[in-house]
């Protein structure tokens, strides 16, 4: 089944590359007017690419968040996808991991926050906001506490719009994905990897023996369930937290 977004106006946050870039690719393919905004000037390329409009903004900076949706005089779906995954071990209290763990909380969370708040006054009934946890969001990862604090809250967040936001017939979802084949995760692999002295093809191998179904996915396996969650199909859905995760985690 084909879902179209012909005429339907979407905002995606950290579109410029991995799962957000993937998510644009499936709405672009659905027909949607594309918006996509991400802090680093690709996002400009893979929008021409798209033929989508581009806003460069760091969402947790308001004035600038402000500027890159002022264009916009619609919004019938909001990705909230744009985020930080950082090591912040708490036996370390050096400075670096302390400004670490200040931004991942600041973008992930205080973000997509003042996102959403500007995105609203566009919106109307029928419209859909789809953000991005993790499976991480259920379970927990030692040395990533201030990842695993945000998409936790992420989860709280979504439940918590949801039911401010029904009544005025707007739903909130969240997609929690598991392993995904991006810079951001193949990083994390990497870190793990060294802390735990092994090699990443053994912790891969691993992490993708803890699934029910084999293999690594890519950003285009999970752009599916956005989509869905975004449409008419799933008009009687909110405030949930669907897990992509090829059964690693039991939900």
């Amino acid at each position: 089944m084909s879902l179209s977004f012909s005429g339907k106006s979407v905002v995606i946050t950290g579109a410029s590359r991995g799962i957000g870039l993937g998510i644009a690719k499936g709405f672009a393919q659905a027909g949607a007017s594309l918006h996509l905004i991400a802090n680093e000037a690709a996002v400009h390329e893979r929008a021409r690419e798209l033929g989508a409009t581009s806003m460069e903004a760091d969402i947790a900076d308001r004035s600038a968040l402000t500027a890159a949706l002022e264009p916009l005089a619609r919004i019938d779906v909001l990705i909230n996808n744009a985020g930080l995954e950082l090591m912040t071990p708490i036996t370390d209290s050096g400075d670096d991991v302390e400004a670490a763990f200040r931004r991942i909380i600041e973008i992930n969370i205080i973000g997509t926050a003042l996102v959403t708040a500007r995105a609203l006054p566009r919106m109307q009934a029928g419209g859909s906001i789809v953000n991005t946890s993790s499976i991480w969001g259920r379970v927990a990862e030692a040395q990533f506490g201030a990842y695993v604090a945000s998409k936790h809250a992420i989860v709280g967040l979504t439940k918590t719009w949801a039911k401010e936001l029904g009544a005025r017939g707007i739903r909130v979802n969240a997609v929690c994905p598991g392993w995904v084949r991006t810079d951001a995760s193949m990083r994390s692999l990497g870190r793990m990897a060294e802390r735990d002295a092994v090699s990443e093809a053994a912790l891969l191998e691993s992490i993708v023996g803890a699934q029910a179904l084999p293999g690594l996915m890519e950003p285009a396996d999970i752009a599916g369930t956005y989509l869905f969650l975004a449409s008419e199909l799933a008009a009687n859905i909110t405030g949930q937290s669907l897990g992509v995760d090829r059964g690693e985690v039991p939900w």
